[in-house]
Formats: structure tokens, C-alpha cells, sequence
């Protein structure tokens, strides 16, 4: 299980530090301020949401694997709350959003979201 949890950590670590590389790079080549919009605090709420999730759902995988996808689905939930509680005010502060902004969050979520996507799948495939 721990070996399970580290190498999630691992691989989500390295993929989002990557993507957040190549999303300041762009941002960089766009002559974009790097780090508005909040872009730090997204990727990691983010990654610390992730781990919880997964953590959460490999230690419900003993005991209760018929209900993993809703915890992933509340997972997911809470992650938008944050998002609404946190970053959308700031976002709105000014009258709209832009698409800078929402990329701000939406890049990292997606990534997450993916990379908990593949291990959930791997997760509820092993015996």
C-alpha cells in the first residue's frame, strides 16, 4: 500500500511539474506575467487534493470497493468547492474572468484528473 501511495506521489509530481514547466514556458513565450492568476496555489491545492483522494480511496479499497467511485466523484467535488471558495472570487474581483485566469486552475485540475483517472482504473483492476 505505501509502495502504492509513493509511486503515485511520485509519477503525479514529476507529470505536473512537467506541465507546469511547459505552462510557464507558454506563458514565458507569450510575454505573459508568469505568476498571476494565482498559477502556484492552483497546481498545488491540486496535487495536495490528488494524494488525499487517492490516499483516501486506496485506504476504502479494503473494505468498502463498491463505493470508490463516488468517493472519487465527492473528490472531485470538493475540488470545484475550492475552486468556487477560493479562486473564483479572485478570478470575478474585476467583473470577468479570463481565459488566463481559468487556465490557471483548469490546466492543473485536468492533469490531476487524469493522472487519478489512470490510478483509480489501475487501483480497481488489481486483486
Amino acid at each position: 500500500m505505501t509502495k502504492s501511495i509513493f509511486s503515485f506521489c511520485v509519477k503525479l509530481l514529476l507529470i505536473v511539474s512537467v506541465v507546469f514547466g511547459i505552462h510557464i514556458g507558454v506563458l514565458f513565450l507569450l510575454k505573459i506575467p508568469l505568476f498571476e492568476n494565482k498559477i502556484i496555489p492552483a497546481y498545488i491545492v491540486n496535487v495536495i487534493l490528488a494524494i488525499v483522494i487517492y490516499i483516501g480511496l486506496i485506504k476504502l479499497k479494503k473494505n468498502n470497493e463498491q463505493i470508490l467511485g463516488f468517493i472519487f466523484l465527492i473528490g472531485s467535488f470538493l475540488k470545484f468547492s475550492i475552486f468556487f471558495l477560493y479562486f473564483y472570487p479572485a478570478y470575478k474581483q474585476d467583473g470577468n474572468m479570463s481565459t488566463l485566469e481559468a487556465t490557471s486552475f483548469l490546466i492543473p485540475y485536468f492533469v490531476c484528473l487524469t493522472v487519478e483517472i489512470f490510478y483509480l482504473s489501475k487501483l480497481l483492476t488489481s486483486k
